[in-house]
């Protein structure tokens, strides 16, 4: 058995890009539209790992989703959790649970979806502003 990739749906297919590629820092492996179908896939991964890949979904036809807590989150380890988390936060991403303790720390994509990113390795010592700084909304 093999990994191949996550399903999320999304409702705006260019919020959600410019979140996991602009921001997050993934690439886009592939894309399909499904005319008949009425939708596109998107499929996206970190450089260097294109096996782990998530897949957007974005129906044509606009229909509610609702946050499914049943899903979790989708983590990363990365090389440096406050450089990451300071990238974000400059380019308009909300740390909902900073890296206080320099080893993890969770963001949401525009469609809510709960995204870990962990330290790759030991925890960075902690330090400001992100040992001090609160919780923010839910993850």
């Amino acid at each position: 058995m093999k990994y191949l990739h996550t399903m999320i749906r999304v409702t705006d297919l260019e919020a959600s890009l410019h979140f996991y590629i602009n921001q997050l820092g993934l690439k886009e492996i592939k894309r399909t539209d499904v005319p008949q179908g009425r939708f596109t896939l998107v499929f996206l991964a970190a450089a260097g790992d294109e096996d782990a890949q998530i897949e957007l979904t974005h129906n044509w036809d606009p229909e509610p989703y609702g946050e499914g807590r049943n899903f979790g989150h989708l983590a990363y380890a990365v090389d440096d959790i406050y450089a990451t988390c300071q990238h974000l936060l400059d380019s308009g991403v909300t740390i909902n649970r900073p890296p206080r303790d320099g080893h993890m720390a969770f963001v949401r994509s525009p469609d809510n979806i709960s995204i870990e990113l962990l330290q790759r390795g030991k925890p960075l010592p902690p330090t400001e502003p992100w040992q001090s700084m609160p919780n923010t909304g839910k993850w």
